[in-house]
């Protein structure tokens, strides 16, 4: 391609075909790669102090074009048309008159563009005040309408169908034994790794079941079973009914005439509320047995021994608190994962976020009500 500039003394540009790197990789007629040579010297013969009237384009040798040629015409033109040059584009090949007739059909409005503000300060606490009062508001009104659901339902009138319910059992309890396995095993290992150093040296090693068994049952079986299923099943509950946002699944609902939170929400809440107790339990058991195997292995003491302390340790007032706390849990998490899903936007990122939202929140939510318990159970003595 020539470029040829009309002044008062005339000269040429050479920036033909010829002269370009055409390292490229063609497959059929589209050229993949090309290298398009430099506009410097160009645009500085088009500067208004060389006397340039008119830009007029050479395309004899032009063989194939893609987006690169349309990339530098439209900066050759902007930059003429600046500078007061009449620009000839008559000589362009019919395809790029048209897309160029295109750029410059409609120009871009002044501050059509996002510019990047600085709020103040006062603005954006504001904001977040009302953010905290709208995100309240809607908290409220989700408890309130789970309320309802389940005074609906003690009453036989709630709807929904049964074999979710079963569905979602299925996948709170069974489906969650073996990461609840590994888990509870490798921090009841973790427990009394750190108890046997500190007793060692008093050479109290047969209290690392008293240390094991009781802080698992009280606090640590029901927290880390907590932690799983927010991660697991509370993130599966936001995205599920996030996505079904997305779909208008849950406004289809609501034309039908059915409540979703009476139809998606109650039966998860019910399924979470019912296995968390029990993995709470179970996860007591894995981790009582890796406090074993670090006491028995490692430290000589008998398996008889190891389970008699275990047991005079352990007393029926911790057990019901670790249950309570599971079963505490199991609300908090379905209850922020179905939360987050039905406060989900319309689009597939609002579903990533919504997930993300409901895994923070649920453990937020546990690790506050653990705070909460272990305060209640100091002031009562227990």
């Amino acid at each position: 391609m020539t470029v040829m500039t009309a002044t008062n003394v005339p000269c040429k540009i050479n920036v033909s075909r010829k002269d370009q790197t055409l390292e490229a990789a063609i497959i059929g007629d589209w050229v993949l790669d090309a290298t398009i040579p430099p506009l410097e010297a160009v645009l500085a013969q088009l500067d208004g102090t060389t006397g340039t009237k008119q830009l007029v384009f050479s395309t004899a040798e032009l063989g194939r074009w893609d987006s690169l040629l349309m990339t530098q015409l439209i900066r050759l033109i902007d930059y003429g048309t600046k500078q007061g040059i009449q620009v000839d584009i008559a000589t362009l090949p019919e395809g790029i008159q048209g897309l160029l007739s295109l750029v410059y059909a409609v120009p871009e409005r002044a501050g059509a563009r996002r510019q990047a503000v600085q709020a103040p300060w006062l603005e954006i606490i504001g904001k977040g005040g009302l953010r905290i009062y709208k995100d309240s508001q809607a908290l409220v009104t989700f408890i309130g309408e789970t309320a309802l659901s389940v005074y609906a339902l003690m009453h036989g009138k709630a709807r929904f169908r049964w074999i979710d319910l079963w569905r979602y059992i299925q996948d709170c309890g069974p489906s969650a034994l073996p990461i609840v396995t590994l888990i509870s095993l490798l921090v009841g290992l973790i427990l009394a790794f750190v108890g046997s150093v500190q007793l060692a040296m008093f050479g109290a090693q047969i209290y690392i079941a008293n240390l094991v068994g009781i802080a698992m049952v009280r606090a640590m079986g029901a927290i880390m079973a907590g932690i799983i299923m927010a991660g697991r099943t509370g993130a599966s509950f936001a995205a599920r009914i996030g996505t079904m946002q997305v779909n208008e699944e849950i406004d289809a609902l609501r034309t039908s005439g059915i409540s979703p939170v009476e139809f998606l929400v109650l039966p998860r809440v019910i399924a979470l509320a019912v296995m968390m107790p029990l993995l709470t339990l179970y996860a007591d058991l894995m981790g009582a047995l890796g406090g074993m195997v670090v006491g028995v292995g490692g430290f000589d003491i008998s398996l008889r021994e190891y389970f008699n302390q275990t047991r005079s340790a352990v007393t029926l007032t911790n057990v019901w608190i670790g249950v309570f706390s599971g079963f505490v849990f199991g609300i908090l998490i379905a209850f922020a994962g179905c939360l987050r899903g039905t406060q989900c936007g319309r689009s597939a990122s609002a579903v990533g976020d919504a997930t993300t939202s409901a895994v923070v929140t649920g453990i937020v939510s546990i690790i506050t009500a653990t705070a909460i318990i272990t305060v209640l159970c100091n002031m009562l003595g227990i």
